[in-house]
């Protein structure tokens, strides 16, 4: 097995989360905000798309060497059940669903006459002896057996939920009888028959086309998951402290302290964000062009890339927080409770345990959620003009830039720009969905008296 740095970081923070939330459930100030949030339907299944997404990452995370080749590749788990996406590569642009490729070639027939027309594909719909008569009832036939091993599968899933949680006949009843449990249920269902019915299809048909050198598009859709999901989580672990440190702080002690911190955030607002990046992303190439012995592996070096890219917007990002939990503090230091915990000699850190930072925690978290949806897309845009992830990366950004110039093609090759942004609007959708629900939950303003 091998453990990539951002792969470590990835588990660290699931190990985080996790601990977390074992450590803070059954606490009374967020059982009340947790119990709004699971009797939102919008919430839940915004969290359960979430946590579709972040199942695909996790799978993208497990790496280890493939035996398959004398080069011993460096594959993840994701990967190794996406075989046939991988391997099944096409000469060059090829539309959804298509058996022949998008462009015109000369064929050489077997009794030496030429033919100007379209090839057939290597592996799209080869099964088929008469494509035009034959492709589109194919298609729905397979789509109909996917669909209904797809359907299947959530029906063994469910089973096997229900004899471990909902055995008894008033659970039962309530599953069935509450309309957020219904919903989630709904969308489940969606998502593994829709899942499985793509996955299907995925084995007779490019389902989004393939690209430029007749690479799956499907396949680098799925795999960009995983980006983005690193620049969005890796960055806020990387910002949060320093935000939730410093705005605090600043907000809290005042004086000197908080001319500091006022400066030292001041000073890094004015720097522009994107020579920032810029700049710190062609030191960190100069430097593994200076030692390529450590960087022989091409996944290594992007995964390395990769981690710098997290660290350096987490280092340019957390300013925005700061500056609204310094707000925050400000005011909840002048509060009855505070004042009172100080007059009675409370110590000043217990005071910001105990006082201050919960009393923030839906700044936080609303930021945290934002601000991973904004990341997302902000890779997208770095990528775009070549100073984000490394090219041989998988990322939506990457896509799109490819698209850039396949959209001035006649005919136009628009699946790419499509793929890529059904894939990022449902993940950022989601995750801002989730984000309005967080913050009526939390937001004490907003809490039922």
């Amino acid at each position: 097995m091998i453990v990539l740095w951002t792969d470590a970081l990835i588990f660290l923070l699931v190990l985080v989360t996790i601990t977390g939330s074992i450590y803070l459930l059954p606490k009374p100030q967020w059982q009340r905000p947790l119990a709004k949030i699971a009797h939102s339907k919008t919430g839940m299944l915004s969290l359960l798309m979430l946590l579709f997404f972040i199942g695909i990452g996790l799978l993208d995370s497990i790496h280890f060497k493939s035996g398959q080749s004398s080069s011993h590749e460096i594959i993840s788990l994701l990967d190794y059940w996406a075989q046939d996406l991988r391997n099944h590569s096409e000469k060059t642009y090829s539309a959804p669903f298509a058996t022949q490729l998008y462009s015109k070639e000369i064929i050489i027939a077997e009794d030496g006459s030429s033919q100007w027309t379209y090839p057939r594909l290597v592996y799209g719909g080869t099964h088929l002896k008469n494509p035009d008569a034959e492709r589109l009832m194919d298609v729905v036939i397979k789509a109909g057996t996917g669909f209904a091993k797809g359907t299947a599968l959530f029906l063994f899933i469910l089973f096997a939920v229900w004899a471990v949680f909902f055995r008894r006949p008033a659970k039962t009843a309530f599953l069935f009888a509450n309309p957020v449990a219904k919903a989630i249920l709904l969308l489940a269902f969606c998502l593994v028959a829709g899942a499985y019915t793509l996955v299907d299809l995925s084995g007779y048909y490019h389902v989004f086309g393939t690209d430029k050198v007749g690479e799956d598009v499907f396949y680098q859709a799925i795999k960009s998951i995983r980006t983005g999901l690193v620049i969005g989580c890796l960055t806020t672990l990387v910002m949060l402290p320093l935000a939730v440190l410093f705005g605090i702080m600043a907000g809290f002690f005042q004086g000197w302290i908080d001319d500091v911190i006022q400066y030292v955030y001041t000073t890094l607002n004015s720097i522009p964000s994107v020579l920032l990046i810029a700049a710190s992303i062609l030191m960190v190439q100069v430097y593994m062009a200076n030692h390529a012995d450590d960087f022989t592996n091409p996944l290594i070096r992007a995964d390395m890339r990769l981690l710098f890219l997290c660290l350096i917007l987490g280092m340019t990002n957390w300013t925005g927080l700061c500056r609204s939990l310094r707000a925050e503090t400000l005011k909840l230091r002048e509060m009855e409770y505070v004042q009172a915990a100080q007059a009675l000699g409370v110590k000043q850190g217990m005071i910001l345990y105990r006082h201050i930072l919960p009393n923030v925690m839906h700044i936080v978290l609303i930021s945290v959620v934002l601000d991973f949806s904004s990341l997302v897309l902000a890779e997208a845009v770095l990528s775009y003009i070549n100073i984000g992830v490394d090219p041989t990366t998988y990322s939506w950004g990457n896509m799109i830039n490819g698209a850039r110039l396949e959209m001035a093609r006649e005919p136009i090759v628009w699946w790419s720009l499509v793929a890529a942004f059904v894939f990022m609007f449902a993940l950022v959708l989601a995750a801002n969905l989730f984000a309005d629900c967080v913050r009526d939950a939390f937001d004490p303003r907003r809490a039922k008296l």
